[in-house]
């Protein structure tokens, strides 16, 4: 049995530029992963099933984007193995910090080495552009500026800092954030370099606030912060996060956090932990 992390990432900015004419929406955004990690353990199987032996409440396993992106590589490299999978949750679900895509990477990576395929990143890359928008930068594996729908990717040199991440009480429906008409499609693009984080914004932030009122009060609970260098929401929410210098600084205001809030510390990577596992 082999044990891998799935890190969590954060957007510190996006800003939606544009929209294709098959209805995605062009982006820029810069992530950057987190030491929070979901932690998922991959044993051979020679027979060819894969099996998921930890199910995800309401979420079907053939629709686990671990299960997915097992089968999918499996069919596309055509190997005669199969392997079981355990899946052990500490990314929320359902916050934009992109669990469920960091798994499907994970598994991807794990797998290219478990079943001695071979292959690079840019391909493994192409491959989980198909389970979703966010899971190629995972294998990608280094913080990165990311255009088109996400999967454009220039990597990215981040100050080290640590995050106090909110999980406000409600979940948010990306496709009914994007789909929004009160949302602007019309940010100016920025260029990549030089350019500031602290000159981006999430346009999908006003629109969450609006439609729930707990986001807006978790955020502006962060942003009264006297230490936090930025606060902001990740992807379509529902979390929200501020950003700190030191540890010390994200603890303390831990410790101030309300009774009925929940938050994590946890520190800024410089690169996902398997990074090693693909060329």
């Amino acid at each position: 049995m082999l044990t891998y992390p799935a890190p969590a990432k954060i957007n510190l900015f996006l800003h939606v530029v544009g929209r294709r004419t098959d209805g995605y929406h062009l982006l820029q955004t810069v992530f950057r992963f987190l030491d929070l990690s979901d932690e998922l353990r991959f044993t051979l199987q020679e027979s060819g099933t894969v099996k998921l032996h930890t199910p995800t409440p309401d979420v079907p396993d053939e629709s686990n984007l671990c299960v997915r992106a097992a089968k999918l590589l499996q069919q596309e490299s055509n190997t005669s193995f199969g392997v079981d999978i355990s899946l052990e949750k500490h990314i929320p679900m359902g916050g934009g910090l992109g669990g469920g895509s960091s798994d499907a990477a994970t598994t991807l990576l794990a797998l290219n080495r478990l079943w001695g395929l071979g292959w690079t990143r840019a391909r493994l890359m192409e491959l989980g552009l198909r389970l979703g928008a966010d899971v190629p930068v995972f294998i990608f594996g280094e913080n990165a500026f990311a255009e088109g729908v996400g999967e454009k990717l220039t990597p990215i040199k981040l100050p080290s800092a640590w995050y106090l991440v909110l999980t406000p009480p409600v979940q948010v429906p990306t496709a009914k954030v994007f789909a929004s008409n009160e949302l602007t499609r019309n940010t100016i693009p920025i260029k990549i370099p030089p350019f500031s984080i602290a000159q981006g914004h999430n346009d999908l932030e006003s629109v969450v606030c609006r439609a729930y009122p707990e986001v807006a009060k978790h955020l502006q609970w962060l942003r009264q912060l006297k230490n936090a260098t930025m606060a902001a929401m990740t992807g379509s929410g529902a979390c929200v996060f501020a950003e700190f210098a030191s540890e010390a600084q994200a603890q303390e205001s831990l410790t101030q956090l309300p009774v009925d809030m929940r938050g994590i510390v946890a520190r800024g990577l410089e690169r996902h932990p398997i990074y090693d596992f693909a060329e």
